[in-house]
Protein backbone atom coordinates (compact mmCIF):
# COMPACT_ATOMS: atom_id res chain seq x y z
CA UNK A 1 0.00 0.00 0.00
CA UNK A 2 1.45 3.38 -0.99
CA UNK A 3 -0.56 5.31 1.60
CA UNK A 4 0.57 3.47 4.74
CA UNK A 5 1.96 6.71 6.18
CA UNK A 6 -1.54 8.20 6.22
CA UNK A 7 -2.99 5.48 8.46
CA UNK A 8 -3.27 5.76 12.20
CA UNK A 9 -2.04 2.89 14.38
CA UNK A 10 -5.44 1.21 14.51
CA UNK A 11 -5.67 1.41 10.71
CA UNK A 12 -2.19 -0.03 10.27
CA UNK A 13 -3.00 -2.97 12.51
CA UNK A 14 -6.20 -3.60 10.55
CA UNK A 15 -4.11 -3.67 7.34
CA UNK A 16 -1.64 -6.11 8.89
CA UNK A 17 -4.46 -8.36 10.05
CA UNK A 18 -6.05 -8.31 6.60
CA UNK A 19 -2.71 -9.08 4.94
CA UNK A 20 -2.84 -5.96 2.76
CA UNK A 21 0.35 -4.54 4.32
CA UNK A 22 3.12 -5.61 6.64
CA UNK A 23 5.35 -3.84 9.19
CA UNK A 24 8.40 -3.82 6.92
CA UNK A 25 6.43 -1.85 4.33
CA UNK A 26 5.24 0.56 7.03
CA UNK A 27 8.79 1.06 8.28
CA UNK A 28 10.13 1.73 4.79
CA UNK A 29 7.31 4.19 4.13
CA UNK A 30 8.24 6.04 7.33
CA UNK A 31 11.94 6.02 6.48
CA UNK A 32 11.25 7.36 3.01
CA UNK A 33 9.27 10.25 4.47
CA UNK A 34 11.97 10.96 7.04
CA UNK A 35 14.61 11.13 4.31
CA UNK A 36 12.39 13.43 2.23
CA UNK A 37 10.89 15.74 4.85
CA UNK A 38 13.09 15.78 7.91
CA UNK A 39 15.90 17.87 6.43
CA UNK A 40 13.44 20.77 6.49
CA UNK A 41 11.97 19.96 9.91
CA UNK A 42 14.76 18.62 12.11
CA UNK A 43 12.53 16.27 14.09
CA UNK A 44 14.84 13.24 14.35
CA UNK A 45 18.23 13.23 16.06
CA UNK A 46 19.24 9.54 16.06
CA UNK A 47 18.05 6.42 14.22
CA UNK A 48 17.26 3.04 15.71
CA UNK A 49 19.81 0.72 14.05
CA UNK A 50 17.59 -2.27 14.86
CA UNK A 51 14.40 -0.86 13.33
CA UNK A 52 14.52 -3.14 10.26
CA UNK A 53 15.08 -6.22 12.42
CA UNK A 54 12.20 -5.19 14.69
CA UNK A 55 9.89 -4.71 11.70
CA UNK A 56 10.89 -8.07 10.18
CA UNK A 57 10.22 -9.83 13.49
CA UNK A 58 6.82 -8.16 13.66
CA UNK A 59 6.01 -9.18 10.07
CA UNK A 60 6.88 -12.80 10.93
CA UNK A 61 4.54 -12.68 13.94
CA UNK A 62 1.71 -11.35 11.81
CA UNK A 63 2.27 -14.08 9.21
CA UNK A 64 2.09 -16.65 12.00
CA UNK A 65 -1.10 -15.07 13.33
CA UNK A 66 0.57 -14.31 16.67
CA UNK A 67 1.06 -10.54 17.09
CA UNK A 68 2.41 -9.43 20.45
CA UNK A 69 -0.23 -6.78 21.03
CA UNK A 70 -2.31 -3.94 19.70
CA UNK A 71 0.69 -1.95 18.46
CA UNK A 72 2.66 -4.77 16.82
CA UNK A 73 4.53 -3.36 13.83
CA UNK A 74 3.47 0.27 14.37
CA UNK A 75 6.33 2.78 13.74
CA UNK A 76 6.87 4.92 16.86
CA UNK A 77 9.18 7.90 17.46
CA UNK A 78 10.76 8.40 20.90
CA UNK A 79 11.67 11.71 22.53
CA UNK A 80 15.38 12.01 23.20
CA UNK A 81 15.01 12.28 26.98
CA UNK A 82 13.69 8.69 27.09
CA UNK A 83 16.03 5.73 27.57
CA UNK A 84 15.75 3.26 24.69
CA UNK A 85 17.91 0.21 24.06
CA UNK A 86 20.37 0.56 21.19
CA UNK A 87 20.07 4.34 20.93
CA UNK A 88 21.65 7.27 22.78
CA UNK A 89 19.67 9.64 24.99
CA UNK A 90 21.37 13.03 24.61
CA UNK A 91 18.56 15.08 26.23
CA UNK A 92 19.22 17.83 23.70
CA UNK A 93 22.82 18.49 24.70
CA UNK A 94 26.33 17.23 25.43
CA UNK A 95 25.82 16.20 29.07
CA UNK A 96 25.09 12.58 28.13
CA UNK A 97 27.40 10.64 25.77
CA UNK A 98 26.60 9.75 22.18
CA UNK A 99 26.53 6.05 22.98
CA UNK A 100 23.75 3.45 22.74
CA UNK A 101 22.02 2.50 25.96
CA UNK A 102 21.75 -1.09 27.13
CA UNK A 103 18.10 -1.10 28.13
CA UNK A 104 14.72 0.56 27.76
CA UNK A 105 13.08 2.58 30.49
CA UNK A 106 9.75 1.11 31.54
CA UNK A 107 7.30 2.94 29.21
CA UNK A 108 9.53 2.23 26.20
CA UNK A 109 9.80 -1.41 27.27
CA UNK A 110 5.99 -1.61 27.41
CA UNK A 111 5.74 -0.22 23.88
CA UNK A 112 8.21 -2.80 22.63
CA UNK A 113 6.44 -5.58 24.53
CA UNK A 114 3.34 -4.63 22.52
CA UNK A 115 5.36 -4.98 19.30
CA UNK A 116 5.91 -1.32 18.41
CA UNK A 117 8.84 -0.61 16.08
CA UNK A 118 11.11 2.20 17.31
CA UNK A 119 12.05 4.53 14.45
CA UNK A 120 14.53 6.66 16.37
CA UNK A 121 14.91 9.54 18.80
CA UNK A 122 13.35 13.00 18.37
CA UNK A 123 14.61 16.47 19.20
CA UNK A 124 14.02 18.30 22.46
CA UNK A 125 15.43 21.47 24.02
CA UNK A 126 18.36 20.82 26.35
CA UNK A 127 17.05 19.18 29.55
CA UNK A 128 13.48 19.57 28.19
CA UNK A 129 12.76 22.62 30.32
CA UNK A 130 11.59 25.07 27.63
CA UNK A 131 8.47 25.56 25.54
CA UNK A 132 10.13 25.42 22.13
CA UNK A 133 12.37 22.79 20.52
CA UNK A 134 15.93 23.72 19.66
CA UNK A 135 19.44 23.27 20.97
CA UNK A 136 23.07 23.87 19.99
CA UNK A 137 23.67 20.17 19.33
CA UNK A 138 20.86 19.37 16.88
CA UNK A 139 19.43 22.73 15.85
CA UNK A 140 15.83 23.94 15.79
CA UNK A 141 12.76 21.87 14.96
CA UNK A 142 10.05 23.29 12.68
CA UNK A 143 6.29 22.90 12.69
CA UNK A 144 4.97 20.88 9.72
CA UNK A 145 2.11 23.36 9.33
CA UNK A 146 4.61 26.25 8.98
CA UNK A 147 8.23 25.02 9.00
CA UNK A 148 9.63 28.42 9.98
CA UNK A 149 7.57 28.35 13.18
CA UNK A 150 8.04 26.24 16.29
CA UNK A 151 6.04 23.08 17.04
CA UNK A 152 6.35 24.05 20.69
CA UNK A 153 8.21 22.06 23.26
CA UNK A 154 9.63 20.27 24.79
CA UNK A 155 8.19 17.32 22.82
CA UNK A 156 8.51 19.27 19.56
CA UNK A 157 10.44 16.64 17.62
CA UNK A 158 7.86 14.02 18.48
CA UNK A 159 4.85 16.11 17.40
CA UNK A 160 6.57 17.17 14.17
CA UNK A 161 7.28 13.53 13.32
CA UNK A 162 3.63 12.50 13.74
CA UNK A 163 2.11 15.59 12.11
CA UNK A 164 4.32 15.21 9.01
CA UNK A 165 3.47 11.51 8.63
CA UNK A 166 7.04 10.44 9.41
CA UNK A 167 5.86 8.39 12.40
CA UNK A 168 2.49 6.87 13.20
CA UNK A 169 2.78 7.52 16.94
CA UNK A 170 5.28 9.21 19.20
CA UNK A 171 6.20 9.11 22.85
CA UNK A 172 7.11 12.28 24.71
CA UNK A 173 7.13 13.71 28.22
CA UNK A 174 5.15 16.43 29.94
CA UNK A 175 6.47 18.24 33.01
CA UNK A 176 4.60 21.52 32.51
CA UNK A 177 2.70 21.18 29.23
CA UNK A 178 5.38 19.64 27.00
CA UNK A 179 2.93 17.22 25.39
CA UNK A 180 -0.26 19.28 25.41
CA UNK A 181 0.99 22.54 23.93
CA UNK A 182 2.97 20.93 21.06
CA UNK A 183 -0.03 18.69 20.34
CA UNK A 184 -2.22 21.80 20.07
CA UNK A 185 0.27 23.53 17.75
CA UNK A 186 0.33 20.53 15.40
CA UNK A 187 -3.31 19.39 15.50
CA UNK A 188 -2.67 16.18 17.45
CA UNK A 189 -4.23 14.45 20.44
CA UNK A 190 -2.31 13.92 23.66
CA UNK A 191 -3.18 12.61 27.09
CA UNK A 192 -1.13 13.82 30.03
CA UNK A 193 -1.97 11.02 32.42
CA UNK A 194 -2.15 11.52 36.16
CA UNK A 195 1.02 10.98 38.14
CA UNK A 196 1.65 7.25 38.40
CA UNK A 197 -0.78 5.96 35.77
CA UNK A 198 2.15 5.26 33.46
CA UNK A 199 4.78 3.72 35.71
CA UNK A 200 8.36 4.91 35.19
CA UNK A 201 11.67 3.28 36.01
CA UNK A 202 15.12 3.02 34.49
CA UNK A 203 15.14 6.45 32.84
CA UNK A 204 17.07 9.70 33.08
CA UNK A 205 16.98 11.85 36.24
CA UNK A 206 13.97 14.07 36.84
CA UNK A 207 14.17 17.87 36.93
CA UNK A 208 10.60 18.91 37.79
CA UNK A 209 10.04 17.07 41.10
CA UNK A 210 7.37 14.37 40.58
CA UNK A 211 5.46 16.30 37.92
CA UNK A 212 6.91 14.91 34.66
CA UNK A 213 4.96 12.09 33.05
CA UNK A 214 5.40 10.08 29.87
CA UNK A 215 2.63 10.26 27.26
CA UNK A 216 1.73 9.69 23.65
CA UNK A 217 1.01 11.85 20.62
CA UNK A 218 -1.49 10.65 18.02
CA UNK A 219 -3.53 11.77 15.04
CA UNK A 220 -6.67 9.98 16.25
CA UNK A 221 -8.61 9.55 19.47
CA UNK A 222 -8.68 5.78 19.10
CA UNK A 223 -4.89 5.65 18.97
CA UNK A 224 -4.78 7.58 22.24
CA UNK A 225 -6.84 4.81 23.83
CA UNK A 226 -4.55 2.14 22.35
CA UNK A 227 -1.49 3.84 23.83
CA UNK A 228 -3.16 4.26 27.21
CA UNK A 229 -3.95 0.54 27.35
CA UNK A 230 -0.31 -0.32 26.63
CA UNK A 231 1.32 2.22 28.96
CA UNK A 232 -0.99 2.08 31.98
CA UNK A 233 -0.53 -0.20 34.93
CA UNK A 234 1.42 -0.56 38.17
CA UNK A 235 5.00 -1.69 38.60
CA UNK A 236 6.84 -2.32 41.86
CA UNK A 237 9.71 -0.12 40.72
CA UNK A 238 7.41 2.92 40.83
CA UNK A 239 5.44 3.15 44.10
CA UNK A 240 3.37 6.05 42.72
CA UNK A 241 1.95 3.70 40.11
CA UNK A 242 0.80 1.37 42.89
CA UNK A 243 -1.06 4.19 44.68
CA UNK A 244 -3.33 5.27 41.85
CA UNK A 245 -6.81 6.60 42.46
CA UNK A 246 -9.45 4.19 41.14
CA UNK A 247 -10.80 4.99 37.70
CA UNK A 248 -13.78 7.25 38.04
CA UNK A 249 -17.09 6.34 36.34
CA UNK A 250 -17.69 8.18 33.07
CA UNK A 251 -20.72 10.46 33.52
CA UNK A 252 -23.33 10.58 30.77
CA UNK A 253 -23.56 14.38 31.06
CA UNK A 254 -20.17 15.69 32.17
CA UNK A 255 -20.14 18.85 34.25
CA UNK A 256 -17.64 21.16 32.54
CA UNK A 257 -16.32 24.39 34.00
CA UNK A 258 -15.28 26.60 31.08
CA UNK A 259 -12.40 28.92 32.04
CA UNK A 260 -11.60 31.08 29.02
CA UNK A 261 -8.63 32.88 30.57
CA UNK A 262 -6.68 33.31 33.78
CA UNK A 263 -7.28 36.79 35.16
CA UNK A 264 -5.95 39.50 32.90
CA UNK A 265 -3.23 37.35 31.31
CA UNK A 266 -3.25 37.90 27.54
CA UNK A 267 -4.75 35.26 25.24
CA UNK A 268 -4.59 35.13 21.46
CA UNK A 269 -8.08 36.22 20.25
CA UNK A 270 -8.21 33.35 17.74
CA UNK A 271 -7.66 30.80 20.51
CA UNK A 272 -10.33 32.49 22.62
CA UNK A 273 -12.79 32.38 19.70
CA UNK A 274 -12.16 28.70 18.93
CA UNK A 275 -12.47 27.83 22.61
CA UNK A 276 -15.81 29.62 22.92
CA UNK A 277 -17.07 27.76 19.86
CA UNK A 278 -15.89 24.49 21.39
CA UNK A 279 -17.64 25.22 24.69
CA UNK A 280 -20.88 25.97 22.84
CA UNK A 281 -20.58 22.80 20.77
CA UNK A 282 -19.98 20.66 23.87
CA UNK A 283 -23.02 22.23 25.53
CA UNK A 284 -25.14 21.55 22.46
CA UNK A 285 -23.89 17.95 22.50
CA UNK A 286 -25.26 17.35 25.98
CA UNK A 287 -22.49 18.44 28.33
CA UNK A 288 -23.40 20.62 31.30
CA UNK A 289 -21.17 23.61 30.59
CA UNK A 290 -20.89 26.56 32.96
CA UNK A 291 -18.46 29.46 32.64
CA UNK A 292 -16.43 30.86 35.48
CA UNK A 293 -13.01 31.41 37.01
CA UNK A 294 -10.64 28.67 38.04
CA UNK A 295 -11.77 27.70 41.57
CA UNK A 296 -8.25 27.93 43.03
CA UNK A 297 -5.35 30.36 42.70
CA UNK A 298 -2.45 29.19 40.52
CA UNK A 299 -0.59 32.53 40.50
CA UNK A 300 1.75 31.66 43.41
CA UNK A 301 2.85 28.46 41.68
CA UNK A 302 3.34 30.29 38.38
CA UNK A 303 5.67 32.73 40.13
CA UNK A 304 7.67 29.83 41.59
CA UNK A 305 7.80 27.79 38.39
CA UNK A 306 11.17 29.01 37.05
CA UNK A 307 12.79 28.12 40.37
CA UNK A 308 11.64 24.50 40.14
CA UNK A 309 13.65 23.92 36.97
CA UNK A 310 16.66 25.77 38.40
CA UNK A 311 16.64 23.60 41.52
CA UNK A 312 16.34 20.47 39.40
CA UNK A 313 19.24 21.55 37.20
CA UNK A 314 21.33 22.31 40.30
CA UNK A 315 20.84 18.70 41.38
CA UNK A 316 21.93 17.48 37.94
CA UNK A 317 25.01 19.68 38.14
CA UNK A 318 25.83 18.08 41.48
CA UNK A 319 25.37 14.48 40.34
CA UNK A 320 26.24 14.28 36.61
CA UNK A 321 29.93 14.59 35.65
CA UNK A 322 28.98 15.58 32.10
CA UNK A 323 26.93 18.59 33.26
CA UNK A 324 30.07 20.73 33.06
CA UNK A 325 29.67 20.53 29.28
CA UNK A 326 26.06 21.72 29.28
CA UNK A 327 25.24 24.97 27.49
CA UNK A 328 26.13 28.11 29.47
CA UNK A 329 22.48 29.06 29.86
CA UNK A 330 21.66 25.87 31.76
CA UNK A 331 24.84 25.98 33.84
CA UNK A 332 23.84 29.49 34.89
CA UNK A 333 20.34 28.27 35.77
CA UNK A 334 21.89 25.50 37.86
CA UNK A 335 24.05 28.04 39.69
CA UNK A 336 20.95 30.09 40.47
CA UNK A 337 19.18 26.99 41.72
CA UNK A 338 22.10 26.03 43.94
CA UNK A 339 22.00 29.50 45.51
CA UNK A 340 18.36 29.14 46.58
CA UNK A 341 17.88 28.13 50.22
CA UNK A 342 16.37 24.78 51.19
CA UNK A 343 13.47 26.72 52.68
CA UNK A 344 12.52 27.88 49.19
CA UNK A 345 12.21 24.27 47.99
CA UNK A 346 10.03 23.52 51.00
CA UNK A 347 7.86 26.55 50.16
CA UNK A 348 7.41 25.19 46.62
CA UNK A 349 6.44 21.76 47.94
CA UNK A 350 3.97 23.33 50.35
CA UNK A 351 2.40 25.36 47.53
CA UNK A 352 2.04 22.22 45.40
CA UNK A 353 0.38 20.42 48.34
CA UNK A 354 -2.00 23.36 48.80
CA UNK A 355 -2.95 23.26 45.14
CA UNK A 356 -3.49 19.51 45.18
CA UNK A 357 -5.85 19.82 48.12
CA UNK A 358 -7.75 22.72 46.51
CA UNK A 359 -8.11 20.88 43.22
CA UNK A 360 -9.28 17.71 44.95
CA UNK A 361 -12.06 19.66 46.64
CA UNK A 362 -13.01 21.50 43.44
CA UNK A 363 -13.47 18.27 41.49
CA UNK A 364 -16.20 17.22 43.92
CA UNK A 365 -18.46 19.72 42.12
CA UNK A 366 -17.26 19.40 38.50
CA UNK A 367 -16.03 16.66 36.19
CA UNK A 368 -13.86 18.65 33.80
CA UNK A 369 -12.18 22.03 33.46
CA UNK A 370 -12.00 23.41 29.91
CA UNK A 371 -9.21 25.90 29.15
CA UNK A 372 -7.02 26.86 26.22
CA UNK A 373 -4.08 24.50 25.72
CA UNK A 374 -1.86 27.52 24.94
CA UNK A 375 -2.09 31.29 25.27
CA UNK A 376 -0.40 31.95 21.91
CA UNK A 377 -0.15 30.39 18.47
CA UNK A 378 3.31 29.25 17.20
CA UNK A 379 6.14 31.76 16.86
CA UNK A 380 9.50 31.67 14.97
CA UNK A 381 11.21 28.34 15.64
CA UNK A 382 14.55 29.74 16.83
CA UNK A 383 12.98 31.80 19.63
CA UNK A 384 12.25 30.35 23.06
CA UNK A 385 8.92 32.12 23.49
CA UNK A 386 6.73 34.81 21.92
CA UNK A 387 7.70 38.25 23.28
CA UNK A 388 4.08 39.40 23.30
CA UNK A 389 0.57 37.97 23.09
CA UNK A 390 -2.30 40.05 21.69
CA UNK A 391 -0.06 43.10 21.85
CA UNK A 392 0.89 42.61 25.50
CA UNK A 393 4.49 41.88 26.51
CA UNK A 394 4.99 38.51 28.20
CA UNK A 395 7.86 36.59 29.71
CA UNK A 396 9.15 33.08 28.93
CA UNK A 397 6.11 31.34 30.46
CA UNK A 398 3.42 33.71 29.15
CA UNK A 399 2.35 31.25 26.47
CA UNK A 400 2.36 28.32 28.92
CA UNK A 401 0.23 29.49 31.85
CA UNK A 402 -2.61 27.03 31.21
CA UNK A 403 -0.67 23.80 31.61
CA UNK A 404 1.93 23.78 34.41
CA UNK A 405 -0.60 23.88 37.24
CA UNK A 406 -2.11 20.63 35.96
CA UNK A 407 1.24 18.87 36.40
CA UNK A 408 1.44 20.31 39.90
CA UNK A 409 -1.94 18.93 40.98
CA UNK A 410 -1.05 15.56 39.43
CA UNK A 411 -4.34 15.22 37.54
CA UNK A 412 -4.83 13.98 33.96
CA UNK A 413 -5.47 16.33 31.05
CA UNK A 414 -6.33 16.03 27.38
CA UNK A 415 -5.14 18.19 24.50
CA UNK A 416 -7.40 17.99 21.45
CA UNK A 417 -7.68 20.01 18.22
CA UNK A 418 -10.68 22.33 18.04
CA UNK A 419 -10.32 24.26 14.77
CA UNK A 420 -7.86 26.41 12.84
CA UNK A 421 -6.58 29.96 12.79
CA UNK A 422 -6.67 32.32 9.79
CA UNK A 423 -3.48 30.73 8.39
CA UNK A 424 -4.89 27.22 8.59
CA UNK A 425 -2.78 26.22 11.58
CA UNK A 426 -4.43 24.09 14.28
CA UNK A 427 -5.81 25.45 17.54
CA UNK A 428 -6.09 23.20 20.60
CA UNK A 429 -8.11 22.99 23.79
CA UNK A 430 -7.35 21.43 27.16
CA UNK A 431 -9.69 19.37 29.33
CA UNK A 432 -8.56 18.59 32.88
CA UNK A 433 -10.14 15.80 34.94
CA UNK A 434 -10.01 14.60 38.53
CA UNK A 435 -7.62 11.88 39.65
CA UNK A 436 -8.67 8.65 37.97
CA UNK A 437 -10.34 10.60 35.16
CA UNK A 438 -8.37 9.14 32.23
CA UNK A 439 -11.34 7.05 30.95
CA UNK A 440 -13.49 10.20 30.88
CA UNK A 441 -10.79 12.10 28.97
CA UNK A 442 -10.47 9.30 26.42
CA UNK A 443 -14.22 9.46 25.78
CA UNK A 444 -13.93 13.24 25.49
CA UNK A 445 -11.13 12.83 22.94
CA UNK A 446 -13.51 10.82 20.75
CA UNK A 447 -16.25 13.38 21.36
CA UNK A 448 -13.97 16.27 20.38
CA UNK A 449 -12.89 14.37 17.27
CA UNK A 450 -16.52 13.96 16.26
CA UNK A 451 -17.50 17.56 17.01
CA UNK A 452 -14.43 19.43 15.74
CA UNK A 453 -13.14 17.21 12.94
CA UNK A 454 -9.95 15.96 14.55
CA UNK A 455 -7.15 15.23 12.07
CA UNK A 456 -9.07 16.24 8.97
CA UNK A 457 -6.25 17.49 6.74
CA UNK A 458 -2.48 17.23 6.32
CA UNK A 459 0.04 20.08 6.34
CA UNK A 460 0.92 21.18 2.81
CA UNK A 461 4.52 20.02 3.16
CA UNK A 462 3.36 16.51 4.10
CA UNK A 463 1.66 16.00 0.77
CA UNK A 464 3.85 18.15 -1.49
CA UNK A 465 5.57 16.24 -4.33
CA UNK A 466 8.95 17.73 -3.43
CA UNK A 467 10.30 18.90 -0.06
CA UNK A 468 11.52 22.41 0.73
CA UNK A 469 15.26 23.01 0.28
CA UNK A 470 17.23 21.02 2.88
CA UNK A 471 18.20 22.90 6.01
CA UNK A 472 20.58 20.18 7.15
CA UNK A 473 21.73 16.68 6.21
CA UNK A 474 19.14 13.98 6.83
CA UNK A 475 19.87 11.25 9.32
CA UNK A 476 20.49 7.74 7.94
CA UNK A 477 17.24 6.26 9.18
Amino acid sequence: MSDLWTLDAAGLVEAYRAGSADPVEALEAARDRIARLDPALGAFVAPNPQARAEAEASAARWRAGAPLGTLDGVPVALKDNLAARGMPARWGGPTFPDAPLAQDELPVARLRAAGAVALGKTNTPEFAVEGYTGNALFGDTGNPWAPDLTPGGSSGGSVAAVAAGMATLALGTDGGGSLRRPAAYCGLFSLKAGIGRYARAGGLPQVLLDMEVVGGLTRSARDLALLDAVLAGPDRRDPRARAQAPEAPVPQRPRILFVERFGDAPLDPVIAARLREAAAALAADGCAVTEGALPFDVAPLSAMWPEIAKIGLARLAETLPGFAQASPKYRAMADEGAALPATRLLAIIEEIDRLRSAASRAFAEIDLILTPACAAQPWPKGESHPPEIDGVAVGPRGHAIYTGWVNAIGCPALSAPCGRDAHGSPVGLQLVADLGGEPLLLTMAARCERLFGGWSAWPAMATAPAPPPPARQSLPL
